[in-house]
């Protein structure tokens, strides 16, 4: 690949000594960076698509249990994770409430119990859908640091060589010094998409986070409301 007169691929692999390991490293992170890009972009995509199939299901359908089956279906639905959760308990609820002497006190601790299901469904998914995130942001903050260590080494490895040589041309001294810069492109090649990615992905995570705030209040009303 050429940008103007200069030979990445030459320069790469060019690269010796602590250069090269600083190269490696920045290569395997810009290899990795891309990769969690995709799979993360494909999961909360996923997780987008499914919960707005969930809750149109939701709202259309008038049995719970029919709901049910349906977010079996969707594994990768935050909002379908909340909504089995709280059925399961909610089964759990309506066995207890089978047997006799149950007071007000019991119901009142059975809601509670089914809003505990719905915020332990939420922060599940929320975590499974924040995983490798804080790989992209640990990238973006490190990568410069990285290839800023390789490219001082590098410059630094070029004058140590002068300074031997006693005198050296500007031709002589440009190559190693370029050499040492290519480690700057590499660190900015991984950590501008990172921090690009990672906001975009936890600006996502948020909106995902505020609608399953509103649908498990909006489950747990109907619960009350038709159980209680």
């Amino acid at each position: 690949m050429l940008v103007g007169e200069v030979d990445l691929y030459k320069l790469l692999a060019a690269s010796k000594g602590v250069v090269l390991g600083v190269v490696i490293i920045l290569l395997t992170l810009v290899a990795l960076t891309i990769f969690v890009l995709l799979y993360k972009l494909i999961h909360i995509s996923m997780a987008h698509s499914q919960s707005v199939t969930f809750l149109d299901r939701f709202w259309e359908s008038k049995r719970l249990d029919d709901i049910f089956t349906v977010a079996e279906g969707l594994k990768q639905s935050p909002l379908a994770a909340m909504f089995c959760a709280g059925y399961i308990e909610l089964s759990k609820v309506k066995q207890g409430q089978s047997a006799p002497g149950q007071t007000m006190h019991d119901k009142v601790d059975d809601t509670t119990n089914i809003e505990r299901a719905l915020s332990r469904a939420r922060l599940a998914s929320l975590t499974r859908l924040e995983n490798l995130l804080p790989f992209l942001a640990t990238v973006g903050a490190s990568a410069p640091f990285i290839g800023l260590f390789g490219t001082v080494w590098g410059i630094m490895d070029a004058f140590l060589a002068i300074a031997e040589a006693g005198q050296a041309e500007l031709s002589e001294i440009a190559q190693p010094i370029a050499e040492a810069l290519v480690t700057t492109a590499l660190a900015l090649a991984s950590a501008v998409p990172a921090v690009v990615a990672f906001n975009y992905f936890n600006r996502r995570l948020k909106v995902l986070s505020a609608e399953m705030s509103t649908f498990g209040n909006d489950y747990l009303n109907i619960i009350r409301r038709h159980f209680f």
